[in-house]
């Protein structure tokens, strides 16, 4: 499977298994335990398994899901958006600026590598020494990749009962982001169904 980091970046707000719903960036700790897990996905920005992340540096990456999330809604409407933050989210036209305004706070220049036997290859190298804005603009950079490309379209938010995330459907009949989603959503409609066939079966006294 596929995996792009604004989807899992947008994926740090999730069912916590228990009927409620969990904020992986709720503290710098958890914060940073998120970043190391992205080290592979985002390899080619910088080390991210070596950063730390503070307070400072939390609220600007929540602050940047949250202009994710408010473009990721826009990118499934008409269909409903994650019920997570249905009620609470960042105008669209905010949540592009302020993604554009991230991704702009890193420069990067050029560079072509020609080795021997190969052909050309450019590549973009950071003329940033702050990491935390190295890390901002590229989850940003991700970002407008992400909904810049074809994956959009097939971006959805999960129907499944008190599942919040979106994901990219990889199949023609894909409803829901995993299967125990999935079974879940079954469950659920299979219960409606028995509930209204007993409510129909009674008759008034």
């Amino acid at each position: 499977m596929e995996h792009w980091p604004a989807l899992e970046l947008a994926s740090t707000i999730r069912h916590d298994g228990e009927g409620g719903v969990t904020d992986d960036l709720a503290t710098a700790h958890g914060t940073t335990r998120w970043i190391q897990a992205q080290a592979d996905l985002l390899a080619d920005h910088l080390p991210a398994g070596e950063l730390t992340a503070d307070e400072r540096l939390r609220s600007e990456i929540t602050e940047l899901r949250r202009s994710v999330r408010a473009l990721f809604a826009r990118a499934v409407s008409p269909a409903p958006p994650s019920s997570a933050d249905a009620q609470r989210l960042m105008p669209a036209d905010q949540a592009l600026a302020h993604l554009n305004a991230v991704a702009a706070r890193e420069p990067v220049v050029p560079q072509m590598r020609w080795l021997p036997e190969s052909a050309p290859a450019a590549r973009l190298l950071s003329a940033e020494n702050d990491p935390n804005v190295r890390l901002l603009a590229a989850l940003a950079r991700a970002a407008i990749d992400f909904l810049s490309g074809p994956q959009r379209e097939q971006l959805r938010a999960c129907t499944a009962p008190r599942c919040v995330r979106y994901f990219v459907k990889s199949h023609g009949r894909q409803e829901w982001c995993k299967p125990s989603c999935g079974n879940r959503a079954r469950a659920a409609r299979h219960y409606q169904r028995q509930r209204m066939a007993t409510d129909s079966s009674i008759t008034p006294s």
